[in-house]
Order: C-alpha cells, then sequence, then structure tokens
C-alpha cells in the first residue's frame, strides 16, 4: 500500500513553536525540502504518548533526538553545535554512518580545514583554545548513571575514574554534569574516591576553562570530548560514540594502552572537524543543505519525486 505524503514532526514545546513560525533554520528547510516533494506538513508534541501513536499512523515522522518507532521514522539531531545536523535512522549515534566511515586523514584539503577549523574555533571558544596551555592534570567529564555498566560502555563510570586514577599518576578533575541528578549513593562513592585518592577532585560543570588547561581528556562518551578537539586535546573515549575515529578507544586498545597513548596524539584535529561537520553532517548554514536533507530523507527510504 502506497503511504500517504504526510510528514509529522514530533518536536518538544518551545522547539514546535519555533519550528511552526519558520524560525527555526533547520527544520524550515527539511519542511521545504519535504513540500517541494507535495507532502503536508504536521507539527505534533514529542509526548510519549504522540510517539506511541505515530506507530499505528500511515505516513512519516520525524523525531527530535528520540529514536524511530517504526520503519517510516527518521529521527535528527544537532551535530553538538549549530548549525550542524544528522538525519538518521537511528536514536543511537555510534550507529550512524559517520561512526562506521573512515576519516579520511591522507586527503584533508587543507586549506579549507584550517579555514574552517579557525572560524568555528573562534565562534564557539573565542580566544580561549588559543590561550590555552597545558597544566598536568587530566579532565573527566562525567554523566549519568555513574554505578552501572550500560552496553555501550566498556565499564561503569566509577570505575573508569578508578582506571584512570591508577594508570596516570598526573592530578585528575572529574566534572559532574550540571543537568544531571546524582543519588545519595553515586555521590558516596564519588567522596570515597576523593578520600581514597587525595589527587583527585571534583568539579560541577566548567568545561571550557578545563578544556583549557587538561593534559588530556577521558570520558564515556561526553560532547566536551568533542569540544576538546578545538583545544587540541587527546581523547579517551571508554565508550562508543560517533566522534571515536582520532581518540584512543579503550574498546579496541584495552585501558592500559588507550591511557597511555593519550598524551601524545596529535591528530589532524582541524581536518577531522572539517570531514566531520562539513562533508558527514549537514550544514544549515550553508546553500547546499536542502540536498543534503534531500539525500539524507531519500537514505531512509522517503520518496522525494515530484508526486
Amino acid at each position: 500500500m502506497t503511504e500517504p505524503r504526510i510528514l509529522r514532526l514530533y518536536l518538544e514545546d518551545g522547539l514546535r513553536q519555533s519550528a511552526e513560525a519558520g524560525a527555526h533554520n533547520f527544520i524550515a528547510r527539511v519542511v521545504s525540502v519535504l513540500r517541494q516533494a507535495r507532502y503536508r506538513v504536521e507539527f505534533r508534541p514529542n509526548s510519549p504518548a504522540e510517539r506511541r501513536k505515530s506507530a499505528t499512523r500511515r505516513g512519516y515522522a520525524l523525531f527530535h533526538m528520540d529514536g524511530p518507532v517504526q520503519a517510516r521514522t527518521l529521527t535528527f539531531r544537532r551535530a553538538y553545535h549549530y548549525p550542524f545536523w544528522f538525519i538518521e535512522r537511528s536514536g543511537v549515534r555510534w550507529d550512524w554512518p559517520v561512526a562506521r566511515a573512515r576519516f579520511p586523514a591522507d586527503a584533508v584539503p587543507r586549506a579549507r580545514a584550517d579555514r574552517f577549523f579557525a572560524f568555528w574555533r573562534t565562534r564557539l571558544f573565542g580566544s580561549a583554545p588559543a590561550r590555552a596551555g597545558r597544566e598536568g592534570f587530566v579532565y573527566v567529564p562525567l554523566q549519568g548513571r555513574l554505578l552501572i555498566r550500560r552496553p555501550f560502555q566498556t565499564c561503569a563510570p566509577i570505575d573508569m575514574l578508578r582506571a584512570v586514577l591508577g594508570h596516570d599518576a598526573r592530578p585528575v578533575v572529574a566534572a559532574l554534569h550540571p543537568n544531571e541528578v546524582y543519588s545519595s549513593d553515586e555521590l558516596r562513592a564519588l567522596d570515597e574516591l576523593c578520600s581514597a585518592h587525595p589527587r583527585l577532585s571534583l568539579a560541577t560543570g566548567g568545561m571550557e576553562r578545563l578544556l583549557s588547561g587538561c593534559d588530556y581528556v577521558a570520558t564515556m562518551n561526553s560532547g566536551a570530548g568533542f569540544a576538546g578537539y578545538f583545544f587540541a586535546r587527546p581523547l579517551v573515549l571508554f565508550a562508543d560514540i560517533d566522534f571515536h575515529h582520532i581518540a584512543a578507544n579503550v574498546s579496541a586498545l584495552g585501558v592500559e594502552e588507550a591511557l597511555r597513548a593519550a598524551p601524545d596524539l596529535a591528530p589532524d584535529y582541524a581536518g577531522y572537524l572539517h570531514w566531520f561537520w562539513q562533508d558527514m553532517a549537514i550544514n544549515a548554514g550553508r546553500p547546499g543543505a536542502e540536498a543534503k536533507i534531500r539525500a539524507a530523507l531519500a537514505r531512509g527510504g522517503w520518496p522525494l519525486d515530484d508526486g
């Protein structure tokens, strides 16, 4: 049975109203592509009830951040900073094509990549990356659920901290995520680690300051690791993620080798970020954005002929 050309965009409050007003640049471009292909566009709340209903509705659905619930659903998500986006079949970043692709380090368009890197480094962080210097500590940005190991992780986050402390003699700053709520058991475990290891200290937030001074970053898969690339900070990853290509990956190298190698890593940060954002993601600020959107929707199996 041919599906009707109806697109339902499931968006949280605030974003939905902005999209309905045509004020969100990326969503406006997605809507433009689909209306050109004769889709009727509806804006829906991105609530659990609406997502459940979407599984039985005819037509096509696009979720913001949440994973698809049926074959005609795609998800879109910011590629860490505006105006860069991905539209994918999966809500899991490490399953995306960019995660499985090879970074072509031997084919970087040097001048373009360097200009791109310099522009975005300054645009996002001002003069901080240029002024940054290594101060002899390891920055460990934490996320949530510190005491359990999830399937995409090599260990529980608390054990990641223990591993860093056990394999590197430098001071370690573990930064709690400002938007996470930590349990009393999690906070107790952190306090016990601090008592056992006086060179471990805790912070909340402070990403830019900590990136400016650390020797390297060790994390599960925090976006702070991606931001660290703009500061030329080597990265150790203890979990799967889409920006793993130039990091020391514990899943591939093991804990000891990844932490041993990290301080001396010097990948092509400019070339990598140019490839990740300009080649693999959709830059909604560029004239070619609608062509990339169209290609992403077509990869997702959506009909985009003129109807």
